[in-house]
């Protein structure tokens, strides 16, 4: 594979300022970085951004994250490492991920279940996460970005 073009967002500053200024967002209102990976990683695998792919999980172990999980990551369901919170997030994350994959692209048991874990504020942090981390993938996925040149 070959890059068409630098990534847009380091093309255009002005919008790396942007995205950079939206990431800060979920953190700030206080959801926890580890999860926030979780929630990169996992959108990323579905989108196939392999930089992100890459990426993400570099940024959770010196967060200090477990192999087991991230090995796991695109099982979560199915896997005991995750806790209800973390697979509320992850089935939130899906959704909105796949949003043209169904006719109610995040239903209501998601929503809710989602709502039983995280407040009005953390919600729309998370919310806020799971799109930044799709234009992120869009950014790297349109131009070819290639995975393991950009290591965080």
């Amino acid at each position: 594979m070959q890059e068409r073009m630098g990534n847009p967002a380091l093309v255009l500053p002005a919008a790396m300022q942007a995205l950079n200024a939206l990431s800060k967002v979920p953190v700030e209102t206080g959801l926890s970085p580890k999860l926030l990976e979780l929630v990169n990683l996992r959108a990323s695998q579905i989108n196939g951004c392999s930089v992100c792919v890459d990426g993400h999980p570099r940024i959770a172990k010196k967060l200090g994250e477990t192999d087991e999980r991230l090995f796991a990551i695109g099982a979560w369901r199915d896997s005991p490492y995750f806790t209800d919170a973390e697979r509320a997030a992850l089935a939130l994350t899906e959704a909105v991920t796949r949003v043209s994959d169904r006719a109610d692209p995040v239903p209501d048991d998601v929503w809710d279940e989602a709502t039983r874990h995280y407040d009005g504020r953390s919600l729309a942090a998370l919310v806020i996460a799971i799109a930044n981390i799709n234009v992120w993938n869009r950014l790297n996925i349109a131009p070819r970005q290639i995975a393991g040149a950009w290591k965080p």
